[in-house]
C-alpha cells in the first residue's frame, strides 16, 4: 500500500479499450443473456502528471471519481496531480466510454505512484466510479473493457468468457446521436406484458449467437443480428437513423446488422466475412450519414 514517502514517476500512464453489445440489449434487464465484445483497437489513454495545485474531486463526475477512488485506496492525501485523457471512445454511444476512461485513469494513478493493481481491485474501483455514470451498473461494461475476450452476462447469475475466432469483421457506425438508455428502458417498461414475447425472442437470439460463436457460423450470427434489430424496433427502442444505417449495411453486403446499446440513438453494428467487405460497408455507412466508423477483427 502507498504512503506519503512513496516514489513517484514523472508521469503515470494507463490504458483501456471500449466495448460493444453484440446481442441482449434490454432483454438482459429481464434475466436473458447478453453478449458483449471488447473493442481492442478503440483505446483510451490517461496520463497523470505532477501539479502545483491539489487535485480537486468533482461531484457526479465519473473520471474524477475514478481518480479519487484510486487515491483513496492508496491512502494518498492532498495529491498534487493533474490528468490528461485522450479517448477514441465516444461518449453516450454504448461503447463503454465511462468504464474505459475510469480503468485508464485508475491504472494511470497506480502507475504514477509506482504501485501494481490486480484485476479484481481494478474492477471494484471501476464499478465504484461507474455508479456515478449509471446509478446501478450491471458491471458488464467494466468487465468487457478489462477483457480481451467476449463476455456473456446473465443478471443475478454472472459472467462467462466466450473466446471468439470467427475470421470475420465487425463494423461499428456512429449515428451521431447520443443514446438515451434510461428513456429506452422506460419505454420497454411501459409496454408491460406486450414486451414479453419480444424480450423472450431476444433471449432466443442470444442463445443462437452463442452457439454460432462456438461453431464459427458467421452467416447464422448475421441472421440473428438482423432479427434482433427487428425485435428491438418492435420494442420502440431504435431510431430512424439507426434503422437507415442498418439497411445501408445489409444492402452493401453485411451478413447482418443491428442497433447496439440502450437505443434511441448511439451506434449500429454490422458483421461481414472479409476486410474488403468491411471497408466497403464502412465507406457506404459514412456516405449515408454515419459520422464515424470503426472496423474490428473478430
Amino acid at each position: 500500500m502507498a504512503n506519503k514517502g512513496i516514489m513517484k514517476k514523472n508521469i503515470g500512464i494507463g490504458k483501456s479499450h471500449g466495448k460493444i453489445i453484440l446481442i441482449g440489449e434490454h432483454s438482459v434487464v429481464y434475466g436473458y443473456p447478453a453478449i458483449s465484445l471488447p473493442l481492442k483497437n478503440i483505446e483510451v489513454i490517461c496520463k497523470i502528471s505532477p501539479s502545483e495545485s491539489l487535485f480537486r474531486f468533482k461531484k457526479n463526475d465519473t473520471l474524477s471519481t475514478a481518480i479519487f477512488s484510486a487515491l483513496d485506496y492508496l491512502k494518498i492525501s492532498k495529491p498534487r496531480i493533474s490528468y490528461n485523457i485522450v479517448s477514441s471512445v465516444p461518449e453516450k454511444r454504448g461503447m463503454g466510454s465511462s468504464a474505459a476512461v475510469s480503468i485508464a485513469a485508475i491504472r494511470a494513478v497506480f502507475d504514477y505512484y509506482n504501485e501494481t493493481i490486480d484485476d479484481t481491485t481494478l474492477e471494484l474501483l471501476t464499478n465504484q466510479a461507474e455508479i456515478i455514470a449509471h446509478v446501478n451498473p450491471s458491471g458488464l461494461d467494466a468487465k468487457t473493457c478489462l477483457n480481451d475476450k467476449a463476455i456473456k452476462f446473465i443478471r443475478n447469475v454472472g459472467f462467462l468468457n466466450l473466446p471468439i475466432d470467427l475470421n470475420a469483421f465487425l463494423v461499428i457506425a456512429d449515428t451521431g446521436i447520443q443514446g438515451h438508455t434510461r428513456e429506452a428502458i422506460k419505454k420497454v417498461e411501459s409496454l408491460e406484458e406486450k414486451a414479453i414475447p419480444h424480450l423472450k425472442r431476444l433471449g432466443e437470439l442470444a442463445n443462437i449467437i452463442e452457439e454460432s460463436l462456438k461453431t464459427k457460423d458467421v452467416y447464422n450470427i448475421g441472421q440473428a443480428m438482423t432479427a434482433a434489430h427487428k425485435t428491438l424496433r418492435q420494442l420502440g427502442v431504435s431510431a430512424k437513423e439507426s434503422d437507415h444505417l442498418v439497411n445501408v449495411a445489409i444492402k452493401n453486403g453485411a451478413l447482418g446488422s443491428k442497433m447496439t446499446g440502450g437505443g434511441l440513438g448511439g451506434c449500429i453494428i454490422a458483421i461481414c466475412q472479409t476486410q474488403k467487405e468491411a471497408e466497403e460497408i464502412s465507406f457506404q455507412l459514412e456516405k449515408e450519414g454515419a459520422i464515424k466508423t470503426w472496423i474490428e477483427a473478430l
